[in-house]
């Protein structure tokens, strides 16, 4: 009797120290696994006039208006620099806009080969092959051209040419 008593006792022993070692092993991995997160940063210093917060390919965009879409803008690529001194978005390869009336027939449109549109400034500079269609159906057709949303004004200091219908066709620098 007295040996199975110790084969008992023997046998707890060992069941003891396999639930410790059980035991110290999930700890030991708990205490591991809990370490504080080492997480790998990159300081990252650019010119915000010259990297765009977002570049965008194959744009067509509607704009609404008090809850009507009125404007059509198509691009190739657009980037914004928001972050920049003068912020501005950025049409590099080529711009075509449209304006709608409540009915959706085209009222206006602007076509370039590129655009900038200041945005704190509210002017929109429209370069190279530049062609406006106004709501009169006249046609502003040069190489640079401006619009001053603020004062609703269009303008340029490069040579322009304003064909009127049933009028005279206007030639001239700026």
């Amino acid at each position: 009797m007295g040996l199975l008593v110790f084969k008992m006792q023997q046998l707890k022993t060992r069941q003891n120290l396999s639930v410790v070692t059980v035991f110290l092993s999930v700890m030991a991995c708990f205490f591991i696994s809990c370490k504080e997160e080492v997480k790998s940063t990159v300081d990252l210093h650019y010119d915000a006039d010259k990297v765009p917060s977002l570049n965008t390919d194959s744009v067509t965009m509607l704009i609404s208006d008090s809850g009507l879409i009125r404007y059509k803008v198509i691009a190739k690529t657009w980037e914004i620099f928001d972050r920049a001194k003068d912020p501005h978005w950025f049409f590099p390869h080529g711009f075509y806009f449209e304006q709608l009336d409540t009915v959706f027939n085209v009222v206006a449109t602007v076509k370039s080969d590129s655009a900038w549109n200041y945005t704190s400034r509210k002017i929109w500079r429209w370069k190279g092959n530049v062609v406006i269609r106004n709501r009169l159906n006249e046609t502003f057709k040069s190489e640079e051209l401006f619009w001053d949303q603020r004062q609703q004004k269009v303008y340029s200091k490069k040579y322009v040419e304003v064909f009127r219908p049933d009028k005279m066709t206007l030639h001239g620098m700026g």
